[in-house]
């Protein structure tokens, strides 16, 4: 019985985690190629606004961890800077 018990909640986990990995990942692929397409229009400062947001917001909910979500900003921050100098 605890068995099935265990596996209900992480069925349950993984659901709810699979939405905010979803918001997250497509948060950061519109950074990406906002980055890669090097507008100077305001697209790729919102675009990383977001991503961090939804990378910090994953943390926080347990979904991400910490130093993945640091890996992954500080990459995207290092892509935008490159653009703009």
């Amino acid at each position: 019985m605890p068995a099935a018990k265990t596996h209900r909640a992480q069925q349950r986990k993984a659901s709810r985690n699979r939405s905010t990995r979803s918001f997250t990942r497509s948060r950061v692929k519109t950074a990406t190629e906002a980055i890669a397409e090097g507008t100077q229009n305001d697209a790729p400062d919102a675009a990383l606004k977001d991503a961090v947001s939804a990378l910090d917001r994953a943390v926080s909910k347990g979904v991400l961890h910490r130093n993945a979500a640091a890996r992954q900003k500080s990459r995207l921050t290092r892509q935008y800077n490159n653009i703009s100098s």
